[in-house]
């Protein structure tokens, strides 16, 4: 295995699982469930029921493929949250049995997905969740990749560059030295 050549350290560069090396990435983005997570807490990026709202939503403004919804809602959410076809696809199957959607084979045999009158019906119905979903992935949006967040990802970024870049070799004594300056800097955002 490539990772046993380059040490456990570089485990991560080679796609094992962060439960498999102690590092848990929902508590790392604001204390959120195991490995999952999303600005919506519950550990999810979407509450029960609602990722049907956002796939009709698209659909309402124009019939799509599968991975179209998938990338759309990618898009959305700047590249930092995608779907996966194991949620999407049931998902539009869950909507045509419903009568919310209807699915056009083509001849290459994809399959493309519309809203009917019902799905327009019932995203009228909901109009309050589907607007309070939307706002929360703005919301989303705009902490992250809104104008004051953009300050802090160039310090994000100029923080790697010290780190990785510019001396690739470190001792002991100085990898210490940066781990201290790390968890001292951690202490203080947080105290803000």
């Amino acid at each position: 295995m490539r990772d046993q050549r380059c040490g456990p350290g570089f485990a991560w560069a080679f796609g094992r699982r962060p439960e498999n090396f102690g590092f848990d990435a929902g508590a790392f983005w604001a204390g959120r469930g195991k490995s999952r997570g999303g600005p919506f807490g519950g550990g999810r990026m979407f509450d029960q029921g609602h990722l049907k709202f956002v796939i009709l939503g698209l659909l309402a403004e124009k019939p799509r493929h599968g991975y179209e919804i998938i990338k759309e809602i990618e898009d959305k959410f700047g590249g930092l949250y995608s779907p996966s076809p194991g949620t999407v696809y049931p998902t539009l199957t869950m909507l045509e049995d419903l009568g919310y959607a209807k699915v056009t084979p083509e001849p290459s045999g994809k399959k493309v997905y519309e809203i009917t009158d019902e799905g327009r019906a019932h995203l009228a119905e909901n109009k309050p969740v589907m607007d309070d979903i939307l706002e929360k992935i703005a919301d989303f949006a705009q902490n992250v990749f809104g104008e004051p967040m953009m300050e802090v990802h160039r310090g994000f970024k100029n923080i790697g560059r010290s780190i990785y870049a510019k001396n690739s070799t470190r001792t002991p004594e100085q990898i210490k030295k940066i781990i201290e300056i790390l968890q001292r800097t951690a202490t203080e955002i947080d105290a803000v």
